[in-house]
C-alpha cells in the first residue's frame, strides 16, 4: 500500500467524522443552543478563534472533530443549554450528525453513478451446461430477479450476494413480461456445472446480468438503491455478529477501514483505472463507510447519538408519567460507562487489526 493511499483514506475517514460534527454543530446553532467549540481534528489545538460566543479550533489529528455543547450531558443554569431544550429540538440536534453522514454518503454515490456506463441489473442471459432443468422448472431467459427470500434485488451484484446466503429451496420472486411471478420454494442448490470455457464450477445454474445505460432519471433512482443496499448491508453485518457467524476479528476500526481503503485504491489502480480507478473505489467505499457511521450511530448504545435519543424518549415518557425530569448527570454517568465500553471494544478491535496486518 503505497503512503498516498493510506493519507488520503486517514483523510476521508477524518472527513467524515468532520462532518458527522458538523450536522449536530448545524442543527444546534439552527435551533438556539449554544455551541461552546467547534474542532476539526482531535488532540492539541494548532489554529483556534472565538467567533461570537464558539471557539473555532483546528487540531492536530485529523481523525474526526467534535462539537461541544452548553448542558450536554450535565445541568446548567443556562436558559440555550441543550439540556433545557425542548425534547424535539435535543432530537433533532441528535439525529444530524447521522443524517449529514447518511447525505454525504448519497451524495458521493450520485457522483460515482453521473460519471458510470451504467448499471449491471440482475437479468437471466442462460444457463450454464447442466443446469437446463431451471428452465423447465420455470426460470426463462430475459427474466429479471426481483425479491430472492423476500429481499429485494435492485444489482446483479445482490442477486449475487443473497443467493450465496440461501440454502437450496429459494423463495424467488421475478419480473416477466410486466408481470411478476413468484416460485416458492424453488429447488436451485449450489452443484458442478461446467461453464462457458468448460471449466467445473460450484454454482446455482444461471447466467446473470444485463447492463443498461439509462438517463440522468435511471441514474439518480439506482444511486438511491445502491444507498439502500448499504443500509442493508449494515444490518446484516450487524445480524451475523449477533448470531455468531461472525466474530469480533472480522470487525474493522480505523485502523482496518485506512488499510481496506487503500486496497480498494491499489486494485482500481491495477484494473487498468490508474489514480482515477482508485478514486473511485476508494469514494464507493467512502460512501459506504458514511451510510454505515449513519446507522451505527443511531443504534440505542450509550455514548452514541442513539443512546441519547434513547434517553430523551425514556425521560419524555418520565415526566408524562410522574411530571419530572430525570437529571441529566444520570445521562453523564449512563454516557461515561458506554463510552470506557467503546474505547474498551475499539482497542480489542483495533489490536485484531494490527494482527490482521502482520
Amino acid at each position: 500500500m503505497t503512503i498516498l493511499y493510506i493519507l488520503i483514506a486517514v483523510l476521508m475517514f477524518g472527513a467524515l467524522i468532520a462532518i458527522h460534527e458538523f450536522g449536530h454543530f448545524i442543527a444546534a446553532k439552527s435551533l438556539g443552543v449554544r455551541v461552546n467549540e467547534f474542532a476539526i481534528g482531535m488532540g492539541p489545538k494548532l489554529l483556534s478563534g472565538k467567533r461570537g460566543e464558539t471557539e473555532y479550533s483546528l487540531r492536530a489529528f485529523p481523525i474526526g472533530g467534535f462539537c461541544a455543547m452548553e448542558g450536554e450531558g450535565e445541568e446548567s443554569d443556562e436558559p440555550r443549554a441543550f439540556g433545557n431544550q425542548a425534547a424535539w429540538k435535543r432530537l433533532v440536534i441528535l439525529a444530524a450528525g447521522a443524517v449529514f453522514n447518511f447525505v454525504a454518503g448519497v451524495l458521493i454515490i450520485l457522483a460515482l453513478f453521473a460519471q458510470s456506463k451504467g448499471v449491471v441489473l440482475p437479468e437471466i442471459t442462460g444457463f450454464l451446461s447442466g443446469g437446463e432443468y431451471l428452465q423447465e422448472a420455470g426460470l426463462h431467459v430475459g427474466d429479471r430477479l426481483y425479491r430472492i427470500d423476500g429481499h429485494r434485488i435492485y444489482f446483479n451484484s445482490d442477486a449475487l450476494l443473497y443467493l450465496s446466503r440461501a440454502g437450496d429451496e429459494v423463495e424467488l420472486e421475478i419480473e416477466r413480461g410486466g408481470e411478476r411471478i413468484v416460485l416458492h420454494n424453488f429447488s436451485m442448490p449450489v452443484r458442478t456445472f461446467t461453464d462457458t470455457n468448460g471449466n467445473q464450477v460450484q454454482k446455482r445454474g444461471i447466467l446473470c446480468g444485463v447492463v443498461e445505460n439509462g438517463g440522468l432519471g435511471m441514474r439518480f433512482q439506482y444511486a438511491w438503491y445502491q444507498a439502500v443496499n448499504y443500509v442493508r448491508m449494515v444490518w446484516m453485518s450487524l445480524g451475523d455478529l449477533l448470531s455468531g457467524s461472525v466474530g469480533i476479528r472480522d470487525m474493522s476500526g480505523p485502523i482496518g477501514i485506512v488499510d481496506m481503503m487503500g486496497q480498494m485504491g491499489e486494485a482500481g489502480a491495477k484494473n487498468g483505472g490508474g489514480f482515477a480507478g482508485a478514486a473511485r473505489n476508494i469514494l464507493d467505499f467512502v460512501a459506504f463507510i458514511a451510510i454505515n457511521l449513519a446507522v451505527m450511530n443511531l443504534l440505542p448504545i450509550p455514548a452514541l447519538d442513539g443512546g441519547q435519543i434513547l434517553f430523551v424518549a425514556v425521560d419524555g415518557v418520565w415526566h408524562l408519567v410522574t411530571r419530572k425530569r430525570i437529571d441529566q448527570k444520570y445521562l453523564g454517568y449512563v454516557n461515561m460507562a458506554g463510552f470506557f465500553c467503546l474505547i474498551g471494544l475499539m482497542v480489542v478491535v483495533a489490536v485484531s487489526d494490527v494482527m490482521k496486518l502482520l
